[in-house]
């Protein structure tokens, strides 16, 4: 029976060797062939890619039948130019693992290698998934939609992300909303272009553009319950390229958030209807690209008691915490959660660690084990 020290040395290189490669949503090769020759001698029953890049793998108890829980990983890098100095820093220029999925993809790497000497222990099944494309891309819901976690259907499901500012050591949850939804837009703002003497011979997308900026500000402030969390921003605004024309369109992009699903829908529907109206007050046409990319992250409450029992016993009442409040960030995971019981977990990747997505940000080799033994209790746990 392997125990978490034991693999720890080669689930550190493991992760070294993901670090050096990173590769954008749908496009990680590289990266499912390192997961697949590393599943090898492991003798479970590794699936047929679903979506290209993805890696389904099946480990059956020797118990019997019974459950089945599914243990994730999210596998994509992101476009960022790392920054960190170590020595098994990315080689694919303007990639890197900004977001610790390399850790996520080994942790449950070492999961399935200590479940796999232990399989004498359990009835029912246990499925380990490498998906794809979680970073703007939601792949999960393809992989979902595929059958992925059918043939046994998942009866449970947890993920664990990396956490910043946690210490090391400690892994938290909550029930309820965990990860905020994430909502992306893109307007396209048509007017007619003209020198910037004569305004009154164009109609100018600038202006109107500025003026839905202010207004969308309105939905969250004036229509979103004030005890709800909700944020839309505005973070590109792009046209014209001469400082004494007005151009004949202005682009704008964002997101929008909430922790609540019929936030969400507010959230659209004043989206739509002031960007209509500011845009015929103005007298500009436009194009609304408006699309719910992640829902609300939200954590079963018996999965979530299970996970909290499984941390205490694993490490002991220092070694969890109860997240005082959710992320407004947004994670695909959600999409599991929508259609299976689970639990998504935090796991303290440092106090003094960079943010996720910096350019500095390197996930740290001692936090792996924690992820690791909580990954393998769980499972067990779920199954016994």
């Amino acid at each position: 029976m392997k125990t978490a020290a034991d693999i720890l040395p080669g689930i550190i290189e493991f992760r070294h060797n993901l670090h050096r490669i990173p590769e954008l949503a749908g496009h990680e090769t590289l990266t499912q062939k390192a997961i697949r020759a590393r599943l090898e001698p492991l003798n479970l029953e590794v699936l047929a890619p679903f979506l290209g890049t993805d890696t389904v793998a099946l480990l059956h108890g020797r118990r019997g039948p019974g459950r089945n829980v599914t243990l994730r990983a999210d596998i994509d890098a992101l476009k960022n130019t790392e920054n960190t100095g170590v020595e098994y820093a990315s080689v694919h220029p303007g990639m890197m693992h900004a977001c610790g999925h390399d850790a996520h993809t080994a942790m449950v790497m070492g999961a399935a290698e200590i479940l796999a000497s232990r399989r004498e222990e359990f009835s029912g099944s246990i499925r380990f998934v490498w998906q794809p494309g979680e970073e703007n891309q939601s792949m999960g819901r393809e992989l979902i939609a595929a059958g992925a976690l059918e043939n046994p259907k998942a009866d449970l499901v947890t993920a664990l992300h990396g956490m910043p500012g946690l210490p090391i050591g400690m892994l938290g949850c909550r029930t309820g909303a965990i990860m905020a939804s994430c909502a992306h837009f893109k307007v396209t703002v048509h007017g007619k272009s003209g020198h910037s003497s004569r305004p009154h011979q164009a109609i100018d997308p600038v202006l109107a553009a500025s003026a839905m900026v202010v207004e969308l500000q309105s939905i969250v402030s004036r229509r979103i319950n004030p005890q709800h969390a909700a944020v839309l921003s505005v973070c590109r605004i792009a046209g014209g390229d001469i400082a004494n024309v007005i151009p004949d369109e202005v682009v704008l992009e964002g997101t929008a958030r909430s922790l609540d699903p019929y936030d969400d829908e507010i959230l659209e529907t004043g989206f739509r209807e002031i960007v209509e109206s500011v845009a015929r007050a103005h007298g500009v046409t436009v194009d609304i690209d408006y699309h719910l990319g992640y829902p609300v992250t939200l954590n079963r409450p018996e999965a979530t008691e299970l996970a909290r029992q499984v941390i205490r016993r694993t490490f002991g009442e220092a070694g969890y915490t109860e997240l005082p409040e959710s992320s407004m960030a947004a994670e695909d995971f959600a999409y599991y959660l929508q259609r299976y019981p689970g639990v998504y977990v935090k796991l303290g990747t440092g106090e003094n660690c960079p943010a996720l997505h910096n350019s500095k940000f390197d996930f740290p080799d001692e936090a792996l084990k924690v992820g690791i033994e909580y990954l393998v209790e769980f499972a067990l746990a779920a199954l016994r």
